[in-house]
């Protein structure tokens, strides 16, 4: 009797369409070629990605973060809103080396899904491509990851990697904050890519739909706002006035109360002035709909400052039309006081 023949498996019967791969690749370069700047030595599609230290620098030290967009993702799928969450990916790393004074050179993502779609990942990496181009950094690689049974159906999940240079010298770690420099807060663009289980929470709580009026626009276009990049006016606020800035805070994770500490001396603390600035309507709507404490406002979202720069205080007033002429909306939020012991709060909201 004749044994019967094999089936033959392919990598496709896995789950895996290397096809789809390749007509992804050939849909970022294009987008990835907006990105270039000088330094750059290969494009998309090597094993590894070339980058030429940017010359002119005497001692260059090169600073590297990396994030995700969190739970905010979740929204993206369930609103099929996945065209700006690419620059929220970016925004959340370069925002975070700026904060030391570095100007962002290249960035890498990792996008991995269950079943690739060309047409969801493309409109990712559109968003990340936007985001390259909004800070100046070229995207100069990344990886794309097809797993099947890790990821539902139009599922995914991305990380960013973002990496910087700066001057040694100049290189900001607020140790030279003294008592009597003054805090300039730079407004947020919505909630951008922080405090979303609990936006998520309220949003069920209160069965509000993505297609419902807020304020005159759709409720889904202002939640899934994408995070603000100041790059561009930070770095030339930082050519203007120097060392006049000696403090910058990123406000994600932690909100205010949490981020702000991280680039403050020890016998230092801030006072913030609440009436300050006017908490935008989409924070004014979740702490009323979800009952939320100022505490814990404060703790969890921006509430409509995205940045926080620490600023000498002869120099407030100069620093802060710098960054008005560069777009930024800019409030003077309070004043570095001294700190009365270790117990204290870093952060004092009045």
């Amino acid at each position: 009797m004749a044994q019967k023949q094999p089936t033959s498996l392919t990598y496709r019967d896995a789950g895996v369409d290397i096809d789809a791969g390749e007509a992804l690749v050939d849909r970022i370069k294009p987008l990835a070629a907006r990105t270039m700047r000088a330094g750059v030595l290969n494009g998309i599609g090597g094993f590894g990605a070339l980058f030429e230290m940017p010359k002119g620098l005497r001692e260059p030290v090169l600073v590297s973060g990396t994030d995700g967009v969190g739970t905010k993702l979740r929204l993206a799928f369930d609103w099929q809103r996945h065209d700006t969450v690419g620059i929220d990916l970016v925004a959340m790393s370069v925002n975070d080396i700026l904060v030391q004074g570095a100007e962002p050179l290249f960035f890498l993502d990792y996008f991995a899904c269950g079943k690739l779609s060309v047409e969801t990942a493309a409109q990712v990496v559109g968003g990340i491509a936007k985001g390259c181009e909004l800070s100046g950094c070229a995207l100069i690689g990344g990886e794309t990851a097809e797993m099947p049974g890790m990821y539902p159906e139009g599922e995914y999940d991305l990380a960013g990697f973002a990496v910087g240079v700066a001057e040694k010298s100049e290189l900001i770690d607020g140790k030279s904050i003294v008592e009597g420099d003054v805090l300039l807060g730079l407004a947020s663009s919505g909630a951008h890519s922080n405090g979303y289980s609990l936006l998520r929470k309220i949003l069920a709580h209160v069965d509000a739909k993505p297609e419902q009026d807020f304020h005159g626009q759709v409720l889904s276009d202002v939640v899934m706002a994408p995070t603000r990049i100041y790059v561009k006016s930070v770095l030339a606020a930082l050519k203007a006035h120097g060392r006049g800035i000696k403090g910058l805070a990123h406000i994600t994770g932690g909100g205010l109360l949490d981020n702000v500490p991280r680039v403050l001396p020890s016998n230092v603390q801030a006072r913030i002035h609440r009436d300050s600035w006017t908490l935008p309507p989409l924070f004014a709507w979740l702490q009323q709909s979800g009952g939320v404490a100022d505490a814990e406002m404060h703790r969890v979202f921006n509430c409509g400052i995205g940045m926080v720069v620490v600023v000498a205080a002869d120099q407030a007033d100069a620093i802060a039309q710098t960054l008005k002429a560069q777009g930024e909306t800019v409030y003077q939020l309070g004043e570095i006081v001294e700190r009365p012991d270790e117990q204290a709060a870093q952060v004092d909201v009045v």
